[in-house]
């Protein structure tokens, strides 16, 4: 989801997938017609184009906090934007399989990522991929990190499915994303309510045996207000491990 005001004072870095509507375009109004027209592959291809970071380019703090205590393996960023996540995560010895919808978005990510570190750079693989018709292969991964990713109906739960076959025994799934109630917390969030899910949403693709659901919250964190201030918006926290 597209929210300007939270990666810039927090260091998220918000994610697309399969070029369904994802937020507002911030140039547009919420009510323009033509805004729902702006999330195709093209339209990312253009905005990832443009020169400099359309993202803060830090990992974001949740992925952070829960990745942090792993043993590097090998792991998967959904939707990897511009790399924040990837490069953090290479950094710290994991071999990367960063995926984006946008080609542009991954060309930048990968020159940052050489930029900055290319040590970090050389365990990192870029794929061009709409996850609209794209799933991983099943158990290939020690890590699925799925930052953001909004996704409207059936997409999401297929999403969801793919990501939870794609654990490795022992690894862990990390999905991330606005929670609902963020859409009243006026922090200029333009989604639309089937664009965003719940931690219950999560946890019907987890399966009951084999799996200890580490986590399953709805994080509070605090940001700027649009009108001034901050406001409290909450963030969906699913950290579930497979059985080795």
């Amino acid at each position: 989801m597209t929210d300007t005001t939270d990666h810039q004072a927090h260091g998220h870095e918000h994610r697309h997938g399969d070029g369904r509507p994802a937020g507002a375009d911030p140039a547009r109004p919420p009510g323009d017609p033509a805004a729902a027209d702006h999330y195709g592959r093209a339209w990312w291809e253009e905005r990832y184009s443009a020169p400099g970071l359309q993202w803060s380019g830090d990992p974001n703090p949740v992925l952070v906090a829960e990745a942090s205590p792993l043993e590097p393996g090998r792991v998967l960023d959904v939707g990897s934007g511009e790399g924040g996540d990837a490069i953090w995560l290479a950094a710290r010895g994991w071999h990367v399989l960063g995926v984006d919808l946008a080609q542009a978005a991954l060309d930048k990510a990968a020159a940052r990522a050489a930029e900055v570190d290319e040590e970090a750079a050389a365990r990192i693989t870029w794929e061009q991929h709409d996850l609209a018709d794209w799933a991983p292969a099943p158990e290939s991964v020690d890590l699925v990190s799925s930052q953001f990713m909004h996704l409207a109906e059936p997409v999401r739960s297929e999403l969801f499915r793919a990501l939870v076959a794609a654990v490795a025994p022992g690894g862990t799934l990390l999905v991330v994303g606005h929670d609902l109630g963020d859409l009243e917390a006026g922090a200029g969030r333009h989604g639309k309510e089937e664009l965003m899910f719940t931690v219950d949403d999560v946890l019907a693709a987890v399966p009951g045996d084999g799996w200890a659901v580490e986590v399953a919250e709805s994080r509070a964190r605090q940001v700027p207000a649009t009108a001034g201030g901050t406001t409290t918006v909450r963030d969906v926290v699913v950290k579930a491990r497979r059985a080795s």
